[in-house]
């Protein structure tokens, strides 16, 4: 389903380009406010941030769209993507928006809206609200008697805190483990750090001096070397390292070793079944690691893939009744718990996994990586996919690596990017594979 304004994960670009400047985020706001209008009495939206300078310049232009369609907002300044999503369904608002190009550098912008159950919007009712976004502005004008409100909330991060904390036992703590985080310069920078030391923690926190041009630059999930670095450094027992928006996590064993979105799944997975906790099997993406699938298939949990992105691992989770999913780049979605990733909520549940004195790098110790590797080539235009040589040549990596691993071409959903990435235990033929496809590619 071919969309226009929305990727695979909300909208996102480069700021004061086609999409994201401030006329497009008061259509934005327009058409979604408009779309998610009811009947009731008080229509409200809530909207919450990352640390982006250009939020600055967004978000009054999205607000000034959603009150002009006739929504009451609250706006809540920085917050964790899944807090937004979990104020958004407990408030009972109409919708949430989150304003934020995840694990993106400063200079793009976008956002993620979520319906009132808290869910990112399915390809159908995006489609819906592309085609009120192209309507003549003034079919989605409201009355001027039923213009919205605006009212900022700073109880954001504390309420979500709250709500991340009944998941756990009253005496549940974490006194005597020392713990870094990294935030990424960004939405996570206050609930983080707040949460842990709340529960205990000696807790070292990076990350967490937003200047608006500083997010995920060499620093946080995308760039998990600075928490390795720092758990060495300070000897802690774990590291955590969140992305721009917090809905990502990876994480560092008190080795010093990295462990990514597989990594994490697996270890949950375990204890879950192991604990009757899992229902059904596991959701992953075209991305996962190819160790885990057979890792999986050894402890008989049952596997599935989707398509990038965690609403689509949600979606099938939701079809299949999993849950639990993730992606490899730290997307997890605890089903009991949230309706989408969330890096602070994964990170609660590894420590109370870890809370009997059993240490990370045992906890994360359940399967042998299939080598893989991926490269990011750089175009103009992704539908060069769709270029019969190209094609041809994705036909002859496959050919050849039949058997001893696979290949995979894809093109990002939210950058000028086409991802090549291919796994096999055969390093030769995998690096010759993705030589054939990369010389086409350009």
């Amino acid at each position: 389903m071919t969309k226009k304004y929305f990727g695979t994960d909300g909208i996102r670009g480069f700021v004061n380009s086609k999409n994201i400047n401030g006329d497009m985020f008061f259509k934005f706001g327009l058409a979604s406010g408009r779309y998610f209008r009811t009947k009731k009495n008080k229509q409200i939206a809530i909207i919450a941030k990352d640390t982006r300078l250009s939020g600055y310049t967004l978000e009054p232009a999205l607000v000034s769209g959603l009150t002009s369609a006739g929504m009451h907002v609250y706006t809540m300044g920085p917050l964790p993507t899944n807090g937004l999503a979990m104020l958004t369904k407990s408030m009972k608002a109409n919708m949430g928006i989150m304003i934020t190009a995840s694990h993106n550098q400063y200079y793009d912008n976008g956002l993620k809206l979520f319906g009132p159950d808290g869910l990112k919007l399915s390809d159908k009712i995006e489609k819906k609200i592309e085609a009120l976004i192209d309507k003549k502005i003034e079919n989605n004008l409201s009355n001027p008697k039923k213009l919205g409100r605006v009212k900022r909330l700073e109880s954001g991060n504390k309420d979500y805190i709250k709500i991340l904390k009944k998941n756990l036992p009253k005496n549940f703590n974490l006194r005597g483990l020392k713990i870094v985080i990294d935030c990424a310069n960004g939405a996570g920078y206050k609930a983080g750090p707040e949460l842990l030391k709340s529960l205990g923690a000696k807790v070292i926190a990076i990350g967490i001096k937003p200047n608006g041009l500083n997010i995920n630059l060499n620093c946080g999930s995308t760039f998990p070397n600075k928490i390795k670095f720092a758990v060495k450094k300070n000897k802690a027992h774990i590291g955590i390292s969140l992305d721009g928006d917090a809905d990502r996590v990876i994480m560092c064993d008190e080795k010093g070793n990295i462990i990514d979105g597989d990594q994490i799944v697996a270890a949950l997975a375990i204890r879950w079944k192991r604990k009757k906790m899992l229902r059904g099997g596991v959701i992953g993406t075209l991305m996962s690691n190819y160790g885990l699938e057979k890792f999986f298939k050894s402890e008989n949990i049952k596997f599935q893939r989707a398509n990038v992105g965690d609403r689509y691992v949600k979606e099938k989770m939701q079809n299949n009744n999993f849950n639990l999913g993730g992606e490899q780049s730290g997307h997890i979605i605890l089903g009991k718990f949230a309706t989408t990733g969330d890096g602070l909520l994964v990170a609660l549940e590894v420590l109370f996994s870890l809370r009997k004195g059993k240490k990370a790098s045992n906890f994360f110790n359940t399967f042998k990586k299939t080598p893989q590797i991926l490269k990011n080539v750089e175009v103009k235009d992704k539908s060069i996919l769709k270029n019969l040589d190209i094609k041809n040549s994705i036909k002859a990596a496959d050919k050849l690596m039949k058997g001893q691993g696979r290949i995979l071409v894809r093109a990002s959903g939210t950058e000028s990017i086409i991802r090549v990435m291919g796994e096999s235990e055969n390093t030769k033929l995998l690096q010759m594979c993705l030589n054939i496809l990369l010389k086409k590619i350009k």
